[in-house]
């Protein structure tokens, strides 16, 4: 990891070597993605099963893309239980949490003028769950449970199978538990681009969400006005604002948690601290050795760790904001004080129990969150992404008559004439 103080300098540099690792940046893959996405459009499912052969090496067809409900029985029998115990609990922690978010129509009522807000659920969504490096189980419930909170009718998820043509165990089970209506063994560009534009095996939908490697980033970004998006999602990064008061041990444990993700995944400490600072560091040099994915590590800390040193907390809070991170901990001496001047964060954890991991599997708050500072002006997943919010307008004749000729003059200002037309014929004489 880089020891770095902080300056403004410092700080932009910091800032641009983050932003390398956004999907905006990696144009060099957008024709190849381009290509995947009009060959599926044109040519269905012919061509997501020449992909899934050639990406995959599985043998996929019109008889077996769809998950079976023998297959899902076949990956209760093999999960563990204690295993599935811990995704009810976690699956039991999000429902309650995101029904904290539902919304209700709304309707006012006075002198003839009826104004309001429907509230309305998307029709379908698809899922989209990585099976590349890891598996992710706990994507499968945060990205379908909100759904499922706000009502969506069909929800179908999307997934590459494995050599033998079989969907990860845990994540079959998850996406039952869930309540995932169909399952469809295709992964990568041609998975988004399938549920973007339907094909004679995978529906079309009206969202797509869900983590993915740098084709499926590019991919959404490509889709999007076909079909809605939760976003853009770039690696994974974590920063822990932290003062003297914080545990070393504690601090590097949970830098390493996010950058094992993968090799551009960002672990940032910004204290006042010099001294926790390089305890840190010594922290994490005992922790790498009894680490598996140490490579992993080594690389996104050589790339894209920082231990950034800040004169007093009022520099380290604005390095923060200006940086954005999807992950912030906050390990200070009052941490909901120092929260309250904390503008741009994906989720915030405060207090040295409070450790990342803790939202991505088990509290309830949805782990998919806004990466490269759009923490800035993006949000967590949520039910509020599931919906959809119209616009009520009644006006009885008596209503209109007081205000129609207002708004004619606004019309007319805009030499929109027929605009204007529209209310002044309803009082010819």
């Amino acid at each position: 990891m880089k020891v770095i103080k902080l300056t403004e300098k410092s700080k932009k540099g910091l800032m641009d070597n983050l932003l390398k690792r956004s999907p905006i940046n990696y144009g060099k893959f957008e024709k190849n993605v381009n290509e995947i996405i009009e060959n599926v459009r044109k040519n269905g499912n012919k061509a997501i099963f020449e992909y899934t052969k050639q990406f995959d090496k599985a043998e996929i067809d019109e008889t077996n893309i769809l998950v079976t409900e023998e297959e899902t029985q076949e990956a209760y029998s093999v999960v563990d239980e204690k295993l599935l115990e811990v995704i009810r609990k976690s699956a039991k922690n999000i429902v309650k949490f995101h029904e904290k978010q539902k919304q209700n129509s709304w309707f006012t009522s006075e002198e003839g003028k009826i104004l309001g807000q429907r509230i309305t659920p998307l029709e379908t969504a698809g899922v989209y769950v990585p099976g590349g490096k890891a598996v992710y189980p706990s994507s499968v419930l945060m990205n379908v449970l909100p759904a499922k909170v706000a009502g969506v009718e069909k929800i179908i998820m999307c997934t590459p199978p494995s050599q033998d043509g079989k969907v990860y165990a845990s994540t079959l089970v998850a996406a039952k538990e869930a309540g995932v209506d169909e399952i469809y063994k295709v992964g990568g560009a041609q998975a988004i681009a399938a549920m973007a534009y339907g094909t004679e095996s995978v529906p079309k939908v009206d969202k797509i969400v869900g983590p993915g490697n740098i084709y499926v980033a590019l991919a959404k970004k490509a889709v999007f006005g076909y079909v809605s998006i939760d976003s853009v999602a770039g690696p994974s990064e974590i920063l822990v604002l932290a003062d003297e008061s914080a545990n070393a041990h504690y601090v590097a444990a949970d830098l390493l948690s996010q950058a094992e993700h993968d090799e551009m995944a960002s672990a940032i400490l910004v204290t006042t601290s010099e001294k926790l600072g390089n305890e840190v560091i010594k922290e994490i040099e005992g922790y790498l050795p009894k680490l598996e994915r140490r490579q992993i590590i080594e690389k996104s800390l050589d790339n894209y760790g920082y231990v950034l040193i800040a004169e007093n907390m009022d520099d380290a809070i604005d390095a923060c904001n200006s940086i954005a991170s999807e992950h912030l901990e906050i390990v200070t001496k009052n941490p909901f004080d120092t929260m309250t001047r904390v503008k741009n964060a994906g989720a915030i954890f405060l207090g040295q129990y409070s450790s990342e991991p803790l939202g991505d599997y088990f509290a309830g708050p949805n782990h998919v969150l806004p990466t490269n500072g759009t923490a800035k002006f993006f949000s967590a997943l949520s039910v509020d992404d599931f919906i959809k919010k119209s616009s009520i307008i009644s006006y009885s004749k008596d209503a209109l008559e007081e205000v129609y000729k207002d708004i004619a003059q606004f019309a007319e200002c805009e030499k929109l004439t027929a605009h204007a037309n529209s209310v002044k014929v309803r009082f010819e004489k």
